[in-house]
């Protein structure tokens, strides 16, 4: 499976990914990178939008957020809570009444959680 999430300002729709996925599959059957049959998925990051980047943290700081780290940090992996933003290679986190400054390198998985308000 080659996943591949696209994004822009306003949104993304479903024209974008067809566009998108036809650029893409022409590049592949041309270069033809991958010696091994696979599907090619294009896709908006969605509601519960993965984060990866230092930049994508500092974007969505004030969003709640779900994060799972690589090893324990303070005893534990999983945190949820406020996005609060980042500081050099930190991700800061507020869990209730505590701060954690979480180094990106540790960082497994990081997602926004939805908000329906």
């Amino acid at each position: 499976m080659l996943r591949v999430y696209i994004d822009k300002e306003g949104g993304v729709l479903v024209d974008d990914c067809a566009i998108v996925s036809r650029q893409i599959s022409g590049v592949l059957d041309v270069e033809d990178p991958i010696a091994v049959e696979y599907t090619l998925e294009v896709s908006s990051p969605g509601m519960e939008r993965p984060l990866f980047t230092i930049e994508q943290f500092a974007k969505y700081a004030g969003e709640q957020v779900k994060i799972k780290l690589r090893s324990p940090f303070e005893g534990r992996r999983n945190f949820q809570g406020l996005l609060r933003g980042v500081e050099e290679q930190d991700v800061v986190v507020q869990v209730e009444d505590h701060e954690f400054l979480l180094p990106i390198d540790m960082i497994d998985k990081a997602n926004i959680i939805p908000s329906f308000d």
